[in-house]
């Protein structure tokens, strides 16, 4: 995949390019002082966007009924703050170039992804949407070969931004619809690292339970593995207080997988990102409206 970007016009971009210069300069603020600031941003946002606020209450109601009212609220609070440092810590892993403190983690498990690639056989990494997600992209990019999926960004000097720092340590970048250059790079023994947790409205889907409510999953998983023959397995990012500040995790392949059912394989994926999601809760993108496709005849979600 070419890693050539088209840079848009600064003048006819002006505001976008004004927004990136003040991230560029947060981003090369003191790790600490840069967490403070996310926190800052985590009450902001609950204070700001009451919309997102209904959401993540819904998304943790449902999810955790085992908690109390009480705990429900501490588990939301705790969320505000992990989101709002999301933001920082994704400004610091595409914007700082400087050594960084999760630029050489220890990944428990890697030996796993070293035994494919020996093997020359395609992984396809499977991870959730979770407030460290980049900060571990970064952190396996740094070790291995790994390309990634993601969405692209309406916004071309987001796009731009966006992709360009993240070609910096990735081995390649792929759009959610690129399936066939998806295939090619798992056959030649690569390895595709992405996050299929959450309600995509493109491509094909089932609804599999998570946290026990049916939410429409993305197929892509079983027929990536399917077509491919790559392995599959998990990798769990979560942030600690203390130093090294991150831990990192990869799963052993999963045992026949794919199977023939499309319906027992997508559960079985979003079985294995919940259990990753009762390891950190506070640390999972409950602002997602993951329940928001619903099955036939069922009522509104949010």
């Amino acid at each position: 995949m070419p890693k050539q970007l088209n840079k848009p016009p600064f003048w006819r971009h002006l505001p976008a390019w004004t927004v990136y210069a003040l991230c560029w300069l947060l981003a090369h603020l003191p790790y600490r002082l840069l967490l403070s600031f996310g926190r800052g941003v985590g009450w902001l946002f609950r204070v700001l966007f009451k919309s997102r606020r209904v959401v993540i209450e819904k998304n943790i109601q449902s999810c955790f009924p085992e908690l109390n009212a009480v705990e429900q609220q501490a588990l939301m609070q705790q969320n505000y703050r992990e989101t709002g440092m999301m933001v920082s810590q994704t400004l610091r892993t595409f914007l700082n170039r400087s050594p960084h403190p999760f630029n050489n983690l220890k990944i428990a498990g890697k030996a796993h992804l070293e035994s494919a690639l020996a093997a020359k056989q395609g992984v396809l990494l499977v991870s959730g949407h979770f407030t460290a997600l980049d900060v571990g992209g970064r952190a396996i990019c740094e070790q291995f070969p790994v390309a990634g999926v993601y969405r692209p960004h309406k916004n071309p000097v987001q796009e731009y931004v966006v992709k360009k720092a993240r070609l910096q340590y990735a081995d390649a970048m792929f759009s959610r619809d690129q399936l066939k250059a998806m295939v090619k790079y798992l056959k030649s023994g690569g390895v595709l690292w992405y996050a299929p947790d959450q309600d995509y409205r493109r491509g094909q889907s089932i609804f599999a339970d998570f946290f026990g409510t049916p939410a429409s999953t993305i197929t892509a998983t079983h027929q990536l593995a399917r077509i491919s023959g790559c392995q599959v397995m998990f990798y769990a990012v979560q942030r600690i207080s203390q130093a090294p500040y991150y831990e990192l995790s990869i799963s052993p392949p999963m045992t026949d997988f794919p199977s023939r059912d499309v319906q027992v394989d997508t559960q079985r994926i979003n079985a294995n990102i919940e259990q990753m999601v009762k390891q950190a809760p506070d640390q999972y993108l409950w602002l997602h409206k993951r329940f928001k496709t619903r099955p036939p005849g069922a009522e509104r979600f949010y």
